[in-house]
């Protein structure tokens, strides 16, 4: 076995050692960016909300890509790429679907990352992971609550 086939190993090590006090800022960090992701759409006001949100899906999907790359297994890489793609997927069906479909692929993406932080599927994420769920739940819930209020269409 090569030292990157034990990296998830290592990494479950030292994120059970860091404990929740070394989550605290980048799940702090995460909120910041969820709060700033919903208002994405403001910063595009020539563009749909929708659109706006489906690009910010995609880009987030596609770090872990990234992430994969850098492990260097090559089922790490099939499979966050598959990943990746069917987020894209939900995003492109979302420009013109429901927007709910944001909400559910935002949530979605979340639940990977949990799952993520619980496995270390990719190595040498071990902050990624929370920072990105809290951004995706915190989005997701902003989203959903502006539909909910009927200031973002929800089609």
């Amino acid at each position: 076995m090569t030292a990157s086939e034990h990296a998830p190993d290592a990494q479950r090590r030292s994120t059970a050692a860091a404990g929740g006090s070394g989550l605290r800022t980048p799940i702090i960090w995460g909120v910041a960016w969820g709060c700033l992701q919903a208002a994405s759409p403001l910063a595009f006001f020539w563009l749909d909300d929708a659109t706006v949100y489906a690009l910010g899906l995609v880009l987030i999907a596609a770090v872990y890509i990234g992430f994969s790359v850098a492990d260097g297994r090559s089922r790490v890489i099939a499979v966050e790429t598959g990943v990746a793609a069917v987020f894209v997927v939900v995003a492109a069906a979302a420009v013109t679907g429901s927007a709910w479909l944001l909400v559910a692929g935002l949530a979605g993406h979340g639940l990977k990352d949990l799952w993520q932080h619980r496995t270390g599927f990719v190595a040498n994420t071990r902050w990624w992971p929370p920072f990105c769920a809290a951004v995706d739940v915190v989005a997701a819930a902003l989203i959903a609550a502006g539909i909910v209020a009927d200031v973002l269409p929800g089609r």
